[in-house]
């Protein structure tokens, strides 16, 4: 047996509790192995431990299982009476037959060995106050990113002074300020309703000198660029009356040149009281040549016009959670997003999370982390991450033409045995955003496109787009993602048909349940065409819906079966060509 495939812990996404009655049992083998049971029970069926009990478990066979590119993931759900867990695994391979505990692998011989210990996992108790829960309106809402100074220009009385003439398209750059505000953002929320977008993600919009706004100078204002409280409390309840939950983005790993406390230690150096607030290794600071390359102070990056933020001092994350706390309880914003949440410390997180739910036990707490997150997904912190992993696996399957349906089924298998299921459920799904490149620019063929937005709208998770996406609007990299929005040429029609198209996968997405279902699996009717995808959200009894992307160039044929949901370049319901097959299927 390949023993170094084997693999599992007592915790996090291998051992967890889904609610209070159930636990979700997770374990990794190689491809060698053909049959697991799990051997599970009370740990104190057979008496206190260390008492010369002889504990036996019941035996029940492990069924469901995915596919890694190395590696099978092996799931049961289980419902300890007690609400504690003792267990372990027995492994058959072709011609092996070996029990697996916490410290290792034991022959059927060494079984039977009298007084031979026996290390089982365990998992102790179901604490429910430790039971990571998510909140359940995420994985019903569609997101969509506003960067507001590129949006729209709805009050040009309160236009900086820089302000420069709207360009429906070309290039943009970073010290150019066109004007988007909150005002703007209202005029066009029954545009952003009849797309069916339930979710609205602002970037910053806290006063600051840039167009971005991640250089906070004063956390408690509205940019005046941008509004004023009013304005934003106007943009929540318009928003509310629509069916739109709105989330705000919190910088707090780091802040702007002009932060008040920044400039204190500027002007006094450590006599400053704020001194502590930042990660100051040497004074004075030499700007020139860059103090922060010259590791005299942590920055974002090494922009020493953004100096980190010490969130390691109680002092700072009072402030900060302070300001959260009444983002939450004056605005009535939803969600808030975390930038560079990886960088902040975890007791920050932590203690505001505690506050948050404590206001609002529905908020939602998103962080930016581009890696794997799980040390910030255990329930204390953060609801969930922006999930670049899966946008990238999306997106690698069209760049790179040598993959094929089964390693597109690793791939997004591996994105969704990273976390606890209560997770995947909210995570924010998204295929380009403001610090990316947009995805037109990488994809210039629509059918791709379009392709790839139907298997975000149909991932478990919660969707986002980014503004413009509906009318497949280009960019490059950071700034020129960050165009402006054409409406001109919307508001005349230039876009109808792809703003139709993108608007059914988005109301398919709200009217179909199965889309939104964390339960999905990968057949293999078109192995003998590598490029073409299928999978299949599954639901109750014999009900699933059934998703096929044909990115083979050739024409495929499908099955006549079900009820068509979504189809593009599909004849007659049997010829799928270079395009998309939604449909919904009951046995």
């Amino acid at each position: 047996m390949e023993f170094n495939g084997v693999y599992h812990q007592a915790s996090d996404n291998y051992c967890y509790p889904l609610n209070e009655d159930e636990l979700i049992i997770n374990l990794k083998t190689g491809y060698d192995v053909k049959e697991v049971n799990i051997i599970l029970g009370d740990p104190f069926a057979a008496g206190i431990l260390g008492g010369g009990e002889s504990w036996n478990g019941n035996k029940e066979p492990i069924i469901f299982k995915k596919k890694l590119k190395n590696q099978i993931w092996w799931t049961t759900t289980v419902k300890p009476e007690y609400k504690r867990l003792k267990y372990y695994f027995e492994l058959f391979t072709e011609d092996e037959h070996w029990f697996y505990f916490e410290d290792g692998f034991v022959s059927g011989e060494q079984m039977e060995l009298e007084g031979r210990s026996r290390q089982c996992f365990v998992f102790p108790w179901m604490n429910p106050c430790d039971i990571p829960v998510t909140p359940k309106w995420v994985n019903e809402t569609v997101w969509y990113q506003i960067f507001p100074d590129r949006f729209c220009n709805g009050d040009h009385s309160i236009d900086p002074e820089n302000v420069v003439p709207w360009r429906n398209h070309g290039k943009v750059k970073n010290e150019e300020c066109f004007g988007g505000d909150l005002a703007g953002i209202i005029q066009k929320l029954d545009y952003l309703k009849d797309l069916g977008i339930t979710g609205l993600y602002l970037t910053p919009i806290n006063e600051s000198p840039s167009n971005h706004k991640y250089d906070t100078t004063d956390y408690t204002k509205i940019d005046p660029n941008f509004g004023d409280e009013e304005t934003f409390q106007k943009l929540v309840s318009e928003a509310h009356a629509r069916g739109m939950r709105v989330m705000l983005d919190g910088v707090f790993n780091h802040c702007g040149y002009y932060f008040a406390p920044w400039q204190d230690v500027l002007k006094k150096g450590p006599e400053s009281e704020y001194y502590d607030w930042f990660m100051i290794n040497e004074w004075p600071l030499d700007f020139k040549g860059g103090a922060a390359k010259k590791k005299q102070f942590y920055t974002f990056a090494f922009f020493d016009n953004m100096p980190k933020l010490n969130t390691s001092n109680p002092k700072v994350r009072k402030y900060f959670i302070d300001i959260c706390a009444n983002w939450v309880e004056n605005y009535k914003i939803d969600g808030l997003r975390l930038d560079v949440a990886n960088e902040v410390s975890h007791l920050f997180c932590k203690e505001l999370h505690l506050r948050l739910k404590q206001i609002n036990p529905d908020i939602y707490i998103l962080g930016e982390i581009w890696h794997n997150a799980l040390p910030w997904l255990r329930g204390d912190e953060f609801d969930a991450v922006m999930n670049y992993p899966l946008g990238e696996s999306i997106k690698d399957f069209w760049i790179d033409k040598s993959l094929t349906n089964q390693d597109f089924e690793y791939t997004i298998n591996r994105c969704y045995t990273s976390y606890m299921q209560q997770t995947n459920d909210v995570l924010f799904n998204l295929l380009d955003s403001h610090d990316t490149k947009r995805l037109r620019s990488d994809v210039k063929n629509l059918d791709e496109y379009f392709a790839q937005l139907a298997v975000l709208f149909a991932m478990p998770g919660s969707p986002c787009i980014y503004y413009g996406t509906e009318i497949a609007m280009e960019g490059s990299f950071d700034p020129d993602c960050r165009r402006c929005m054409p409406w001109d040429e919307i508001e005349a029609g230039k876009y109808k048909e792809r703003i139709e198209m993108v608007s059914k996968l988005i109301h398919l997405r709200a009217s179909e349940p199965l889309l939104k279902s964390r339960n999905f699996h990968f057949p293999d009717d078109f192995s003998d065409h590598p490029r073409v995808i299928q999978f299949r959200k599954m639901g109750w009894v014999d009900t699933y819906v059934e998703v096929i992307i044909n990115c083979s160039g050739e024409d495929v044929e499908v099955p006549k079966d079900g009820e068509i949901l979504f189809e593009r370049h599909c004849i007659d319901s049997t010829l799928l060509q270079n395009g998309i097959l939604i449909r919904r299927i009951s046995r």
